[in-house]
């Protein structure tokens, strides 16, 4: 029991300290400054030909205005008549199903389903014993596509 309420009081002990330095800190640190005014910015921007912001600054290009939401409906909207008709909705994977249905009917069996597997299988499979080693099942792993580079801008 002693064990318990000892613990217990430490625990407490513990959190008390960290709260108190925790404001102790919090009390130190100053807001952060506030953002120099137009035209003390000014003064350290020399003139650039072309600029087109008040007292000769470059100004950023602006951002799209528009929401995650409103992006996504662009690009379902195709014909951009402001509405989204299932047809819209269903172009990209008419396309993605014709690519499977090799004989062309409109059904697609588990063998055309799985051709794209099988084929992936057997490029794995080396020395065609019918079953992948830990190295051959490795060659299977989905290529990772090379992240565009980022604008190394100064």
């Amino acid at each position: 029991m002693l064990r318990i309420v000892g613990g217990a009081a430490s625990a407490l002990a513990l959190v008390l300290a960290g709260f108190f330095i925790w404001k102790g800190r919090a009390a130190g640190d100053n807001a952060l400054p506030s953002a120099p005014s137009a035209t003390a910015a000014a003064a350290f921007v020399q003139d650039q030909p072309g600029a087109s912001g008040r007292h000769g600054l470059t100004l950023p290009p602006s951002a799209s205005e528009k929401s995650k939401e409103e992006k996504r409906f662009a690009r379902a909207d195709r014909n951009e008549d402001g509405k989204v008709m299932l047809a819209e909705l269903l172009e990209p994977r008419r396309k993605a199903f014709a690519k499977l249905d090799k004989d062309g009917n409109g059904q697609l069996s588990f063998d055309e389903w799985a051709a794209k597997a099988e084929e992936k299988f057997a490029e794995a499979d080396g020395d065609r014993s019918g079953w992948l080693t830990a190295a051959e099942f490795a060659a299977t792993k989905p290529k990772t596509r090379a992240k565009p580079a980022r604008c190394a801008c100064s």
